[in-house]
């Protein structure tokens, strides 16, 4: 696949093929032949976004079960079934969505395809495999109560969101896995899978033809339309708030965070460009050169915007010695009012500008890189031309508009943080 990482002369989305089944489904597709594999990533809406207020985690364990037996095959045969053939098959949930990867070898594509339509189709929720990734959910829960990432993740969520679902946990809470019922599961299953929101993408060795009719097999049964409960637009709420999370470590984990620019906002081009120069990545950024090459408080500290379907955040992290937390975060402050304030210079402009075109191609270099872009830009509501514009649009971005969205995006400077050590003076 690294020609279509390079296509730069050709177009990379010039080699996408719009797809559409005989029943109406919509796949985007890269094909190509060099190598016998077919990867094959979907997603559709319905993640923990959907999880009943006393019931978080029930996308999560639907996910982990959707291959845990399905048709005449219980777990153990299904397992088998896909061992036997080198078939990969996966499904994950996060706040707003429920995605599939498969990766098969050409030869087995029919298998691997109907082995997936038993898995969306046909899953058994059986009582045995249904405790068991319930146990593995809830074995992960408790190794998070003492890890001071997951515990400031946590924290972080709950004052940013709170009554909001975005607050509640995509894997759920100890306290009420235990009540998720296999009746919740088929309701999400029954309200979620519909071909409205499904996103379809393919690369490898499969042809249009092959690709419309497997889509119909594996997909059409699904309604047209989901039964969603509708999700509220949101911001990060508590904005100058410091939540303290005491845990006895020589080193405070700290988020921080505030509102952002979302993915489908016109500006949000030069928001990445500037969140790059804050603390987006490499060795250039001013968060790490401030906070980590200056004056030597924390090995790795970053920034970035995430972008969901009904919020979007500047959010970011480091870890430091206690005694030296509140110097961090005071130099990680009074950064992003800086840049509010001044904007960045010219220099620091194109060195974030040259590095965002260049490492593009690295979202391209595997067939399941190129399947997981292609449903993102779906997702995000994005035509295939994208793919050729992206980098243009960064490479347009001048300095009156860098210091202009910097100064929408990082507003007063003011943060929430959350941290977990015991950090002095803060």
């Amino acid at each position: 696949m690294a020609a279509f990482a390079e296509a730069a002369l050709s177009s990379r989305a010039g080699r996408v093929q719009r797809v559409f089944s005989p029943g109406g489904i919509e796949a985007w597709l890269v094909e190509e032949h060099t190598v016998p594999l077919v990867a094959l990533e979907f997603s559709i809406n319905g993640g923990a976004s959907q999880d009943a207020p006393d019931r978080p985690g029930t996308a999560t364990l639907l996910a982990g079960l959707l291959d845990e037996g399905a048709g005449p095959h219980d777990a153990e045969a299904f397992h088998r079934a896909l061992d036997d053939k080198a078939i990969h098959l996966s499904f994950s949930a996060d706040r707003d969505h429920i995605s599939g990867h498969l990766q098969t070898l050409e030869r087995n594509t029919d298998a691997a395809f109907d082995l997936l339509r038993l898995a969306l189709n046909e899953a058994r929720l059986d009582p045995e495999p249904t405790e068991r990734v319930r146990e593995q959910m809830a074995a992960t829960l408790k190794r998070d109560l003492n890890d001071p990432e997951a515990m400031a993740n946590r924290a972080f969520r709950a004052a940013a969101f709170p009554d909001h679902p975005y607050g509640r946990a995509v894997r759920g809470e100890l306290a009420t896995l235990p009540f998720i019922t296999r009746a919740d599961l088929e309701n999400l299953r029954g309200r979620a899978f519909a071909r409205g929101t499904l996103k379809v993408a393919a690369v490898g060795a499969i042809d249009a033809a092959s690709l419309a009719r497997l889509l119909d097999e594996v997909f059409g049964a699904w309604p047209e339309l989901p039964d969603l409960v509708t999700v509220p637009a949101t911001s990060v709420a508590n904005l100058g708030a410091r939540r303290v999370i005491d845990l006895d470590v020589p080193q405070t984990t700290i988020r921080f965070g505030r509102p952002g620019i979302h993915r489908r906002d016109p500006e949000f081009i030069p928001a990445m460009v500037v969140n790059y120069i804050l603390g987006g990545g490499g060795l250039t950024t001013r968060l790490f050169h401030e906070v980590r090459e200056k004056r030597g408080l924390a090995y790795s500290v970053y920034s970035q915007i995430q972008s969901f379907e009904r919020a979007a955040m500047l959010a970011g992290s480091t870890s430091t010695k206690n005694e030296r937390a509140a110097e961090s975060l005071a130099v990680i402050e009074s950064e992003i009012k800086l840049l509010a304030k001044e904007g960045p210079s010219e220099a620091e402009l194109e060195k974030a500008k040259k590095y965002l075109t260049g490492s593009y191609a690295l979202s391209f270099d595997t067939s399941t890189k190129i399947a997981a872009q292609l449903v993102h830009l779906q997702q995000q509501g994005f035509d295939i031309a994208y793919l050729d514009e992206r980098n243009k649009l960064v490479e347009a971005v001048t300095l009156a508009e860098a210091k202009r969205v910097g100064e929408r995006l990082f507003g007063d400077g003011a943060l929430l943080v959350t941290a977990v050590g015991r950090p002095a003076g803060m």
